[in-house]
């Protein structure tokens, strides 16, 4: 008998992230999202076997990448494999930065702003978030008083925009417009490191803005 799941379970994995000529070491959240019966995968990072014993032996709906940097989506194919040919979803935006990473598979369907994924009962709205590159997505569960918010938002402000195919204006405008108008009770489950709130988060644009510029 399936036991009774929390609607999100955290898994994370540790490896390394690789773009225009530098490696760093990274510590990933890798979310988890659904009932005892299906689930989605929200960024597929490192460790396959660490995240499908998370999932166990249920069905996984779709596995959702919010950008295509190569520690966000370096276990996608392996996990849709090993969960029989669970649908990897991609904004088509990223089609760049996927490709340096998996140049002979691609997603196995487009992720668009405005459209709603649901799973266990639960609804994802997918919201264009772009700046820490050009598709950036996050997933915005109602219901659950919680946005997944990948690399655009953190605990202390915006992700990193120093990077190819990045920009700052792109992802002030996306968090300003986008994510903080949510209640400001919303929890934000980030990329990497600690959850914050949006109500935590937006009195802070000022600074973000003067520190950008």
């Amino acid at each position: 008998m399936n036991q009774t799941r929390r609607p999100v379970e955290r898994v994370v994995t540790s490896g390394t992230f690789s773009l225009d000529g530098g490696t760093w070491d990274v510590d990933n959240n890798v979310w988890i999202v659904g009932d005892e019966n299906e689930v989605v995968v929200i960024d597929a990072a490192h460790d396959t076997d660490a995240i499908a014993r998370v999932i166990g032996d249920r069905r996984v709906a779709a596995i959702i990448c919010t950008h295509a940097h190569d520690d966000h989506v370096n276990q996608a194919p392996a996990l849709s494999d090993r969960f029989g040919g669970a649908p990897i979803l991609l904004n088509p935006a990223e089609a760049p930065l996927w490709r340096m990473t998996h140049p002979r598979r691609g997603p196995d369907r487009e992720l668009i702003g405005g459209e709603t994924l649901t799973v266990g009962g639960i609804d994802l709205r997918a919201l264009a978030t772009p700046g820490h590159s050009p598709g950036s997505m996050c997933l915005y569960a109602p219901e659950l008083e919680i946005v997944f918010t990948g690399d655009t938002l953190f605990h202390g402000g915006p992700g990193a925009t120093g990077r190819s195919y990045s920009s700052f204006d792109e992802i002030i405008s996306s968090i300003r417009d986008t994510l903080l108008p949510l209640p400001g009770e919303t929890l934000v489950h980030t990329g990497h490191g600690p959850a914050t709130t949006i109500g935590g988060e937006a009195p802070h644009l000022g600074e973000w803005l003067a520190r950008g510029r």
